[in-house]
This record gives structure tokens, C-alpha cells and sequence, in this order.
């Protein structure tokens, strides 16, 4: 995780934003007091929507713990994908 002022991330923005986006790192621009802001990667925003997602639900997240047990266990399968 970066951290930095609103100053310096004005000075050098191109490389704070290289890596976010090169690293999966997560940056928080601190404004001063509690306030900030946080910037992350599209990939990560988008991977931790779908996150949250999967675990809105109790029923998704009884099966994704499932999941994750027989995984761990040894229970678990692979498949073939057929392409389309």
C-alpha cells in the first residue's frame, strides 16, 4: 500500500498511477485532518466488486466456503472447458 500527499501525487503523477496500475498496489492520497482518497487498479476494483458480490448472499457464501472445503480436502474436480 502507497501513501502520499496531495502535493506530491500532483508532482509525479504518471508514476504513482504506473504503480497502481504495474504493481496491483492501492494508493491513499491523504488530504489532511481524516480525509483521503483511495486509488486503485480497474482490475482490483473489479475483482474485489466481484468479491463482494459472491458473498452478498448467505446461499452464495455457503457455496463458495463449500467450494473452498473441498478444495482444500482434496475433493475437488477439474473440467474440460468446451469451446464454443
Amino acid at each position: 500500500m502507497l501513501t502520499t500527499t496531495i502535493t506530491d501525487f500532483r508532482k509525479d503523477i504518471k508514476s504513482y498511477l504506473d504503480k497502481v496500475t504495474d504493481n496491483y498496489e492501492t494508493l491513499i492520497i491523504n488530504r489532511g485532518g481524516d480525509s483521503g482518497v483511495v486509488i486503485m487498479s480497474l482490475d482490483e476494483f473489479n475483482s474485489l466488486n466481484a468479491t463482494n458480490h459472491e458473498l452478498s448472499s448467505k446461499k452464495n457464501e455457503k457455496r463458495l466456503d463449500s467450494a473452498i472445503q473441498k478444495f482444500r480436502t482434496g475433493k475437488s474436480f477439474t473440467k474440460e472447458l468446451i469451446e464454443i
